[in-house]
């Protein structure tokens, strides 16, 4: 199988999925690898077949991997600890709009806020989607495919990780979504900013539907970041408020960003996702 491809000016491209199931042989992380060390051998195994390929290239491709090895863990946690929950990967915001996962009642209220806020300031609600929606399927029908462990990596066990959140557009209700995720292979300075600045925004938005819908002490939304390394320079950055938190002396501020984990390693990933999951 091939897993690089060539472009019209010979630079090489790497096949993300092809090259992460084949060089793995399919093998899901087991208990004695590091993520990191996974990345690795994969950048070692690429750089071996083709010399022309270059750090930035693989290191492209290391944002898309971790966040299938996560996925892949999370899934399969959420089955032999029986919980409720599931994290689903979600696609950038140029390919989905994260608010369409609510109920049409709901999706509609995000819409009508984004307008007015357009008309009245001619400014737009505007943020990057989150790597992975935490929702709570307790009140959702679920098919088998759900409730089916992640044995190997291919390319349809990608594509069934990728593409799973579509199952739920239209269907949560206010409290089917408890959190979100985002996931990055490490913490560059910039991440630090994008990442805060989500968090409070999809706090407010929940705020903004709690508002509509007269809901009175809602379970409230989390929002969590991890990476393979956490240092005390990135959860000092990410100690930032939640913005709407702070408009009104009637509530407590909030952190945007609830909590932060290193994962690294399955063991690591299970004490996450056990605090992530709620039930």
């Amino acid at each position: 199988m091939a897993i690089v491809n060539y472009d019209g000016q010979g630079k090489p491209q790497i096949k993300r999925i092809e090259a992460f199931c084949s060089l793995r042989h399919g093998q899901i992380p087991n208990i004695n690898e590091t993520f990191r060390g996974i990345l690795d051998s994969l950048d070692q195994a690429i750089r071996t077949e083709c010399c022309d390929v270059t750090q930035s290239a693989l290191n492209n491709c290391h944002g898309d991997w971790y966040e299938w090895i996560v996925a892949c863990v999370a899934w399969n946690f959420r089955l032999t600890s029986n919980k409720k929950s599931m994290a689903l990967l979600l696609p950038n915001i140029s390919r989905f709009d994260v608010a369409s996962l609510y109920t049409p009642d709901l999706y509609e209220h995000i819409n009508d806020l984004r307008q007015k806020v357009l008309n009245s300031a001619g400014v737009q609600l505007i943020t990057s989607n989150p790597d992975f929606v935490v929702i709570s399927a307790d009140s959702i029908q679920l098919g088998d495919t759900f409730n089916t462990p992640i044995t190997e990596f291919t390319e349809d066990s990608i594509r069934k990780l990728k593409e799973s959140y579509r199952l739920f557009i239209g269907k949560c209700s206010f409290n089917d979504i408890v959190a979100y995720l985002s996931v990055k292979s490490s913490f560059r300075p910039d991440r630090r900013l994008q990442i805060p600045h989500e968090g409070s925004l999809m706090k407010a938005t929940y705020i903004h539907l709690q508002t509509r819908e007269w809901i009175i002490n809602p379970k409230g939304l989390k929002y969590y970041a991890a990476a393979s390394k956490v240092g005390d320079a990135d959860r000092d950055a990410l100690k930032t408020v939640a913005t709407h938190s702070i408009t009104n002396v009637q509530s407590l501020p909030q952190a945007a960003v609830d909590e932060v984990f290193e994962i690294n390693s399955v063991e690591q990933a299970h004490l996450a996702f056990s605090e992530i999951f709620p039930e």
